[in-house]
């Protein structure tokens, strides 16, 4: 073949620099846009946000840029309406606006911080919001508190960094005995004998190697005159995995004794606690700001976006005017500048008013789920929302994840209002989200002694119209973590 040259028209599609900021943007939460923005801000001096602005100087702004001062991220329409700051009083039937969280919500519906000083101490200083001590910390604390020799002391203080978050010692003495330095020379009944003292810390039962072990020392912090405690430590040493099966019979034949102490021992071992670390669990509690709230008013529900939420980012008057006086490669640099700042408040207003439409149109479809509860939850998908708001289904993937609407039912992320359907004898379709909160009050209304099985909930389901398949009932009951008929007659 011989070389030549050849030309060739075609077509393709782009994404402009511009397009994929916006699209960056939209996907963005509410703390990863404010984070986004602040950097992108440190690099352009054509930025910077309303709080860090300075007093406008006494000369003219240049016409040019007259029209660019702060633009709030919020779309104008939204704008006109009534926003809200705080969550209003709803005289209706529809329910009050809470401070307590109810059932599925996230969070409260305060950003970061407040605008007043209620939050203060009547003494002036500003509270303090200490985290709570973790285990290690409350064990630490205990064992410099008590009389451990050197020797002891290092060998406890390689226990308790061993504890996994329960308060268990599940990696074992060999473990212990290898983090320890290698002339220490500690053999296992030493380190038994200091973990046995351990165990008689707050809370008692930590650095236990097995659920056996933790509940017997529980039970053995009891008085020797306590009700049914003899039998509870038989039970726990020998019988442990008939108390799973409730099977107090065979218990009380194994045991020797009457049903009515087994009873009573069964009891008492209920009350122990089978995760003693868990209850000093340092994991923060994360709060959530919504990006909008959801109201009823006039028979009407209205949504407005977060004020809160929406960054309040212009232009630096004092570089826009200098680019007016700049010469050569400054004023190009100044331009460009200038021009990517005007892209980026554009794209933080079409991020603001498709989060508005997107918004709209789920508080429209789900106004009976608002209205009556989760059993009225209707079948909802992206495709749906995307044609009604005239964009693609990617797009309202994206605007919907991290993205928090804020209603007197509590606080959800937008993709809780998305389910599938299931068909109903009607010819209609009912949603999984509803379906769950079917199952989950029929079990919440069952008898503890005659627990209903998947079948006998699907032919209640059945029986109202929806036609749905045992193993159905069983994948929505294990989503919610209801455990099965069998595990809950044994619980009861």
């Amino acid at each position: 073949m011989k070389p030549g040259l050849q030309f060739r028209l075609n077509q393709q599609l782009t994404l402009t620099p511009q397009l994929q900021q916006a699209i960056r943007l939209l996907q963005l939460s509410q703390l990863e846009l404010e984070a986004e923005l602040r950097q992108i801000a440190e690099g352009n001096p054509l930025l910077e946000f309303e709080e860090d602005a300075e007093p406008a100087e006494a000369s003219e702004p240049d016409e040019e840029f007259e029209s660019d001062r702060f633009i709030d991220a919020a779309p104008k329409a939204a704008a006109e309406k009534e926003t809200v700051e705080s969550p209003p009083d709803v005289d209706d039937t529809h329910g009050d606006w809470e401070s307590e969280p109810r059932h599925g919500e996230v969070g409260d519906y305060s950003s970061g911080g407040s605008r007043n000083n209620q939050g203060e101490d009547d003494d002036g200083f500003e509270p303090q919001n200490a985290s709570a001590p973790s285990l290690t910390e409350h064990l630490s604390w205990q064992l410099n508190l008590s009389q451990f020799t050197p020797r002891d002391h290092a060998i406890a203080t390689a226990i308790i960094h061993a504890l996994d978050e329960d308060g268990y010692l599940h990696e074992g003495i060999d473990a212990v005995a290898a983090a320890l330095p290698n002339d220490f020379h500690a053999d296992a009944a030493e380190i038994e004998a200091v973990r046995k003292r351990l165990q008689h810390f707050d809370p008692t039962g930590v650095a236990s190697l097995d659920l056996r072990d933790c509940l017997s020392m529980q039970l053995r912090q009891f008085a020797p005159e306590t009700a049914f405690r003899d039998v509870a430590l038989r039970i726990v040493e020998f019988e442990l995995e008939l108390v799973a099966r409730n099977d107090s019979g065979k218990l009380a034949r194994k045991l020797r004794c009457d049903e009515a102490d087994v009873a009573g021992a069964l009891g008492l071992i209920r009350s122990l606690d089978p995760r003693p670390g868990a209850a000093l669990d340092a994991t923060p509690v994360e709060y959530v700001a919504p990006d909008a709230y959801a109201r009823r008013e006039n028979g009407r529900w209205l949504v407005s976006l977060n004020p809160d939420c929406q960054p309040r980012l212009g232009l630096n008057q004092h570089y826009c005017n200098l680019i007016a006086r700049a010469r050569g490669e400054d004023a190009t640099w100044m331009k460009g500048q200038l021009q990517e700042a005007r892209w980026l408040l554009k794209s933080l207003q079409s991020r603001a008013e498709t989060l508005q439409k997107v918004a709209e149109v789920i508080v429209r479809r789900q106004s009976a789920f608002l209205d009556y509860g989760p059993e009225a939850m209707h079948p909802l998908v992206l495709r749906e929302v995307a044609e009604e708001v005239g964009m693609h289904e990617s797009t309202i993937s994206r605007v919907t994840t991290r993205k928090y609407l804020h209603t007197p039912r509590g606080t959800f992320e937008l993709k809780h209002f998305f389910s599938s359907g299931v068909a109903t004898e009607d010819g209609g379709s009912a949603s999984a989200t509803a379906i769950q909160a079917m199952l989950r009050k029929l079990i919440a209304g069952e008898d503890p002694r005659k627990p209903l099985s998947d079948q006998a909930l699907a032919e209640d389901l059945h029986r109202r119209g929806i036609q749905v398949a045992r193993r159905t009932v069983a994948k929505y009951r294990e989503g919610m973590r209801i455990p099965s008929s069998s595990d809950r007659v044994r619980a009861s």
